[in-house]
Parts: structure tokens; sequence; C-alpha cells
């Protein structure tokens, strides 16, 4: 097949926004329109989703609520400096290569093979097989890596794949990605070409800490993740922690929302957030816990660590700054019984 995603726009082609926002509801995902529609035409149109946003927005929780709400697979490629495209890819297993040669148990072509049609894979392995060998490029030699493992994966539901702050490797990877996305299908060397049945369902972030190229950014359907409302974070606490008193949540992410006003090195995200929400909830459990008491400057300055990660932020948490967030928590719960 072309692998140019139509096959899973097919899959998608009756997805309504409804049906989205309900995959979000049920994964406890709160998001805004802009969000909904984005992900919806990804779905329809086939396209790679490009998720940019500072670093705890939620951008990788998409895709796991993704796989989750459409019951897929998460193939994870998380991306780091130094990450060698071809690793992205493949290996082979050179060990098991050399202990079957070693022991007759199969043979090499005597003449290398580098097509890279699955027919003419088809076609080198009769051959083989009337031979009695099988060339130690076989699939049993083969180690999937998440970008040759999204497109192999077999089954009418595609899987989710998940290129985690591609940002941070080299733009050899963009290369890469640029000729696997265009057709989502690869070429191998001596094994032939491996093409998605149904191409994978693609989600991309980025810290934004360099540019990415023009021509990912033209494949892709792009979204900005922005720093939640007071509202949506209150929303997402709520959602996600429970076990916390609503109106000490509201102190939670009143004083968060004052502590982001400051020029913090690292502002905490919504993950952070959710971290301090939970830290809260578990200090208060228990025959000695306060559930639904003001949280208290104690409260704050020892549970910093979720909140903030340099040493820098959390010495700029002085006296005064312990007492506006004290008092913005104080005002949101007071909006919050109100």
């Amino acid at each position: 097949m072309s692998g140019n995603g139509d096959e899973r726009a097919k899959a998608f082609a009756d997805l309504t926004t409804a049906d989205v926002q309900e995959v979000f509801d049920r994964t406890d995902y709160v998001a805004g329109d802009d969000i909904v529609t984005t992900v919806l035409l990804a779905l329809r149109l086939g396209k790679p989703l490009l998720v940019e946003g500072a670093p705890g927005a939620g951008k990788t929780e998409l895709a796991k609520v993704l796989a989750e709400g459409f019951d897929s697979e998460l193939i994870r490629l998380q991306c780091y400096e130094g990450l060698a495209a071809e690793n992205t890819l493949y290996e082979w297993n050179y060990t098991k290569q050399l202990l079957s040669v070693q022991a007759g148990e199969r043979t090499s072509p005597s003449v290398p093979d580098t097509g890279t049609e699955t027919e003419e894979r088809r076609e080198r392995e009769a051959e083989e097989s009337e031979t009695g060998g099988t060339s130690v490029f076989g699939e049993e030699y083969l180690m999937e890596r998440p970008l040759l493992r999204a497109l192999s994966t077999d089954g009418e539901t595609p899987p989710v794949l998940l290129i985690d702050e591609v940002d941070r490797a080299d733009e050899e990877l963009e290369a890469l990605l640029l000729e696997v996305l265009s057709d989502f299908q690869v070429s191998i060397p001596e094994f032939g070409t491996v093409s998605a049945g149904v191409p994978p369902i693609v989600v991309i972030t980025s810290n934004r800490t360099r540019g990415l190229s023009d021509a990912l950014k033209r494949r892709c359907l792009y979204l900005h993740v922005e720093p939640p409302s007071y509202e949506k974070e209150r929303t997402i606490v709520d959602r996600k922690v429970p076990e916390l008193d609503g109106a000490v949540a509201a102190e939670v992410c009143g004083a968060t929302h004052r502590l982001r006003q400051e020029p913090l090195l690292k502002q905490p995200g919504v993950a952070e957030t959710l971290d301090w929400a939970r830290a809260v909830a578990a200090l208060r459990t228990g025959e000695n816990g306060q559930k639904d008491g003001d949280l208290t400057p104690a409260e704050i300055e020892n549970t910093l660590g979720c909140l903030l990660k340099e040493v820098e932020d959390v010495t700029r948490v002085d006296s005064e700054l312990l007492e506006s967030l004290l008092e913005s928590a104080r005002e949101a719960r007071a909006r919050a019984e109100g």
C-alpha cells in the first residue's frame, strides 16, 4: 500500500468532535475546543500531530490518552541529544547471527542481497528454502525499534506512535522522520520494505528548545498547548486528585498560579501542580490529618520540591513571597466556597 495515511483516515472517517470529547472525558483529560478539533482533524485526515508547549503542559499525556481512549498500543520514542537515527528503526542481532553462522544453522548469501522490495525478499527466501539455508538477515534476527515497530504492528486498530521531545534530537532524525511519515514505510537493506498495514496515529512533541524544520512542520497538523487557566487547572486537579478536598484544591491552584508570576528558572507545569496536590493530600491522610483546613506556611515550605526543581527557585521563596502565596491560596478558597 502507499502508506499515506488513507487507511487510517478511513478508520476514523465517521469520528466526530463529540466522540473525541468523550475519549477525553473518559480518560480525565481536560481539553478545550482547540485541542478537540485539532485531534479530530489529525485523525480524520491521517496527519501526524505536532504538539508544542512548555514542559509539564500535558503534551505527552495527550498521546497516552489517545492510546487509552482508542484501546491502542502506545509506542514511545524518547528523543535525546546524540540519538542515532538508525537506532530508532531497527538493529540486527549480531550475536545471534554470529552464533547461527558458527553453528552452521544459517548461511549468509554468497552475494549480498541489497534488494529493498518485499517481492525480492520473498524470492530470496524461496531460493534459500530450496537450498536448505536461510539468510541471517531474516525476521528472527531483526530487532525492532520504535519507528519500525509502529509500522509493523498487526491489527485493525492503529497504534499510537509518540515521538517525544523531538527538539532534543539532531536534525538527522528529522530527515528520517520525513522519510517514514511520507509513505509510512521503510526499506531495510538485505531484508526488504516494511509498510504499515494501518499507519499509526503519530504524536510529535517539542519543548521548543530549538526550531524544527519547515519540512517536518508541513507534514503535521500543529497544536500549541497553552498554560492552563486557573479554572482549567482546578478542573484537572479535581479529576486527577479526587482525594483532595475541593477547597484545598482551590488553594493549591491559586498558590501555583501566583508562583508562576515570579521570574523562575523553571516554571511549574500542570504535572508539578498535580504532584503538589497529591503530596498535600497524602500529608493530610491519617488520624492527625486535617483534610479541609487552610494550607499552612509549613505545608508550602515543606513541599516546595514538588513544584520547584531548581535551587535558585526554591531560595526565591522568602517570607514575603510565602505570605503572598498564602494570600492567593486564601482568595482562591474564598471564591470556591462562595
